[in-house]
């Protein structure tokens, strides 16, 4: 970003609203929700400020601002906090009216109110009442606020939404507290009032960032997310899809219609991984584009309302498949592609999203789940044991995915012919999980480490396990704390081999517990008893333990491996 299209500063809130600038929350920004929990903690900061030995500010994070004329501002990012600030201006006002309706130093603290009423809130037309405010909230908010709460009026409580009632609460639960505060202050009370104002005023700062248009913006949002803030990059496409609508025309009807089936997907995303379903849905449809040019490549795309609504169409087809991939137990998918789908959440890996988002749409049911299990194959070779880098095998996918979905790609043998260049092949996979270590701590480690032994085991004995089981443990035959009766493993291959996947097993719960750090020669007579054969076989095959017999173990379990993450066509 260049630095005419982008600004950085602090600012307390006298100087954002003290300065004759004027703030919008976005037309189809999302309504004001605070609740309790969030007024509660903003009023505790309030006072711990203004107290006499209190800190002498308060920070209240990134406030992120578009303008083209740096007079009037759109609020991007921080709506919620800048609204309920003026909610306590209001509230002050709220409470300096009643000190005038009860004749209490009247003339003093009508000039306060005016005062802090011109400097916080704007003013109101004499003869209408109505008013000219310097905070403008967003559609659906904006009516109620101006209305009825920024002229201290009488708040009306039937027929309204239930933003609209979150305003109205916020402001009354902020009078009562500001109330207490005025009382309790000993003193003029109009005073006191206006102290809280202007105290809070100057304690009070933000990170300012200003930013000229919506590309910009963007990009500020992907900073700070790299940096763990945040922020509502949601929104922003939303707001970007129906300024394109609005100038057009202000089509009502449709611009409802919009916002109503945007928030309904994500609703049911969420709105902090709805951006990673929309790069997943972009992907899977067009040429690969990373997630920091996502915004710059989709305001390149969708210049029209037709274009608006033919991704808003798209997303709709495609989100059921999405859901169906990350919360593949709520899906209603069958039962075998449910289990492929848990497998490659299990294994965490997500670059295939775009390609099977483009099968799901493009195959039948059958090649559908071949081309699902073949990228769980892949994901087992490539990502578990393999542990290649990612960027390539995302290449690759959003290439056979735009190639499925321009219809070049329309056979099941040349979908998986596509996908050749991330299959590890046998050789390379065999020699990989050989020396494969998963440390069992990480609990996801633990569960691969356990869905790899079943499939071994249902391979040597035919019957299938559910690694999540209760009824087996995962256990280390060298043990992670070895005691006595293991000399034959120095400190260094102890250290070495006890997460190496040729020393993991199975056994039933108590038996794993009764062993704990048992001697070999103690395990092998409880593993001899068991019903799992991958465990008789340990006992079978080795009349000790030795860092020899574990790599042969493990070269017959690769050897195993090989022939169960397989796909034919590929090897």
């Amino acid at each position: 970003m260049s630095a005419t299209n982008f600004n950085t500063k602090n600012d307390t809130y006298r100087k954002l609203m003290g300065n004759g600038l004027t703030y919008c929350i976005p037309r189809f920004q999302r309504d004001y929700s605070w609740t309790e929990e969030e007024w509660e903690d903003l009023w505790m900061d309030i006072l711990g400020t203004i107290k006499p030995d209190g800190e002498p500010a308060h920070y209240m994070g990134y406030l992120v601002l578009q303008s083209e004329n740096d007079k009037v501002f759109d609020v991007i990012d921080g709506q919620q906090r800048l609204t309920t600030i003026t909610l306590i201006a209001l509230a002050v006002l709220k409470n300096l009216q009643r000190l005038i309706d009860q004749k209490n130093d009247a003339d003093r603290n009508k000039q306060r109110l005016d005062q802090i009423r011109q400097t916080y809130i704007g003013y109101l037309d004499p003869v209408t009442l109505v008013s000219v405010s310097k905070l403008t909230l967003n559609r659906n908010n904006n009516s109620y606020f101006q209305s009825y709460i920024v002229p201290l009026g009488h708040l009306p409580v039937r027929g309204f939404r239930a933003s609209e009632h979150s305003l109205r609460k916020a402001f009354e639960w902020f009078e009562r507290q500001v109330a207490d505060y005025a009382a309790q202050g000993g003193g003029d009370p109009g005073v006191n009032l206006a102290r809280l104002v202007e105290t809070m005023s100057d304690k009070l700062f933000f990170t300012v960032i200003t930013v000229t248009d919506e590309l910009n913006a963007y990009k500020v949002f992907e900073t700070l997310n790299a940096r763990g803030v945040r922020l509502s990059a949601t929104d922003l496409l939303k707001n970007y899809l129906f300024s394109v609508l609005h100038k057009e025309g202000p089509h009502e009807n449709e611009m409802n219609s919009l916002e109503n089936r945007w928030e309904a997907m994500v609703g049911r995303l969420g709105s902090e991984s709805f951006p990673d379903f929309l790069r997943v849905h972009w992907n899977s449809r067009f040429s690969f584009v990373r997630q920091t040019e996502l915004f710059k490549t989709i305001r390149g795309k969708i210049a029209t309302r037709q274009a608006a609504f033919s991704l808003i169409r798209q997303m709709e087809e495609d989100m059921d498949a999405y859901m169906a991939l990350t919360q593949p137990e709520a899906s209603d998918w069958p039962l075998a592609l449910k289990q492929q789908a848990a497998h490659l959440r299990l294994f965490g890996v997500r670059q295939p999203f775009p390609l099977l988002l483009a099968a799901r749409r493009a195959l039948p049911d059958g090649p559908f789940e071949s081309v699902l299990r073949a990228c769980v194959i892949i994901s087992f070779r490539y990502n578990v044991i393999g542990s290649q880098h990612t960027n390539e095998q995302e290449r690759v996918y959003n290439s056979v995915a735009a190639r499925i979905a321009d219809g070049k790609l329309a056979a099941l043998g040349d979908v998986l012919a596509a996908m050749s260049s991330v299959y590890l092949g046998d050789d390379a996979f065999r020699v990989a999980f050989a020396e494969k270590s998963m440390r069992t701590a990480q609990s996801r480690n633990k569960r691969v480490v356990r869905y790899i032994l079943c499939k071994l085991e249902e391979r040597l004995t035919g019957v299938p396990l559910d690694f999540d089981s209760n009824s087996f443990n995962l256990e280390h035959i060298l043990p992670e704390n070895p005691e006595m009766g293991w000399e034959p493993f120095s400190d260094e291959e102890v250290e070495a081999l006890v997460y190496r996947l040729g020393n993991f097993t199975l056994l039933p719960t108590g038996a794993n517990r009764d062993l704990g750090n048992a001697s070999y020669a103690v395990k092998r007579t409880s593993y001899a008893a068991t019903h799992l054969g991958i465990t008789k076989k340990i006992a079978e095959d080795n009349a000790d333990w030795t860092p020899e017999r574990l790599a042969a173990r493990q070269n017959w379990m690769a050897n195993q491996a090989t022939a169960i993450w397989r796909i034919d066509q590929l090897s």
